[in-house]
């Protein structure tokens, strides 16, 4: 009976421990809620709503009656209407689409022949996009009504070969990175409190934007190496092209190192400890992991679940990082995700700084 007395107790000292402790009790209820909501949105392999494009030079009933059709299966919506080759190879290139429709001039004399009379042109980089397109290309012969021989073939740019290296390895330079600087840079601020140093730090001239901005210096050079390891090993190994620009590569990757650290550095001030902010990091690690489109297609997620992710630094990195490495896209070409990058930089340091001040007072 003393025994059982004995672990009442301790188990009633734990309790009231974690009744203190509130970001573990927001993790009692929010990790398992979190991790069914997620997976039970991102976790869609039926790809719909792929952004396309139409490219119709012919503009007759028949090409007409193609674009409906494609726009009726709700496997693309026509969100452009190119004028050139060259512009709807920009688009993909540029990742504003996933898919292009082109119809050439003679497309209705092809189609009484029964030869190829269409192409449909598709974003390769991702094999699951290539996957969910193809269905398009079975559609019935908009003449004949038949589904005899193909009268549309599908084009795949960028990973004809659908090799999933490809596609995962460019993926891994920002999820590595997520995880390394985020885990880092969170566990900074809780470190030197529970080290006794920031007593120190406090008496020292430093401002708190200097020290924020001290900390995660030297974590951008080791994101920079261990992003040059992933680079090389993916490039020797798996063979993955680079297309782009190297340096305008390393440029993105700087700009994406210091918007995960200015986040790990945010967790920190929340943190009371460095369990907490593993907690916490796991907490933000785990959907940028599902959500960005990493592991399943971006396009296949509800559109208030997309929201959430364009929040995510990494939704953002894992574009240019495709972009460049496997499309050969210029980073002008996506200053969008360069700047978005750069404003949660300067808004999650600001907060941080802010924080990090009103828990001197």
């Amino acid at each position: 009976m003393k025994a059982i007395a004995r672990l009442l107790a301790v188990s009633i000292k734990e309790v009231r421990q974690l009744s203190r402790d509130r970001i573990s009790l927001g993790m009692i209820v929010g990790i398992p809620v979190m991790q069914i909501l997620l997976f039970g949105f991102a976790i869609n392999l039926d790809v719909r709503h792929l952004e396309g494009a139409v490219l119709d030079y012919t503009d007759s009933h028949a090409s007409r009656l193609v674009v409906a059709r494609a726009a009726q299966s709700q496997v693309i919506d026509i969100v452009q209407h190119a004028e050139s080759t060259t512009e709807m190879e920009a688009l993909l290139r540029r990742g504003d689409i996933q898919v292009g429709l082109y119809i050439p001039q003679n497309f209705d004399r092809r189609l009484e022949r029964g030869e190829t009379a269409a192409q449909l042109w598709v974003d390769g980089s991702d094999p699951q996009i290539l996957s969910a397109s193809r269905g398009l290309a079975s559609m019935p012969n908009p003449v004949s009504g038949s589904s005899g021989p193909a009268w549309m073939e599908t084009r795949a740019f960028y990973n004809p070969e659908r090799r999933t290296a490809a596609f995962i390895v460019p993926g891994l330079l920002g999820v590595v990175l997520t995880m390394t600087m985020i885990m880092f840079t969170a566990m900074a601020i809780v470190r030197e409190r529970e080290r006794g140093n920031l007593e120190f730090l406090i008496t020292t001239p430093i401002s708190s934007a200097e020290l924020m901005v001290g900390k995660i210096v030297p974590y951008v050079v080791i994101g920079l190496v261990q992003f040059s390891l992933i680079l090389l090993i993916g490039w020797t190994v798996f063979d993955v092209p680079v297309v782009g620009s190297i340096w305008q590569l390393y440029i993105a990757a700087l700009v994406f190192i210091a918007a995960s650290l200015s986040l790990g550095l945010l967790i920190s001030t929340k943190a009371e400890n460095q369990f907490q902010s593993m907690q916490l990091t796991f907490f933000v690690f785990l959907p940028s992991i599902l959500l960005s489109g990493f592991m399943f297609p971006f396009q296949g997620m509800p559109r208030v679940v997309q929201w959430i992710a364009e929040i995510l630094p990494l939704t953002h990195f894992l574009r240019i990082v495709r972009g460049i490495l496997l499309r050969g896209a210029e980073l002008s070409e996506l200053l969008s995700e360069i700047w978005w990058l750069l404003g949660f930089f300067v808004v999650a340091m600001a907060i941080a700084a802010l924080r990090f001040n009103k828990r001197l007072d």
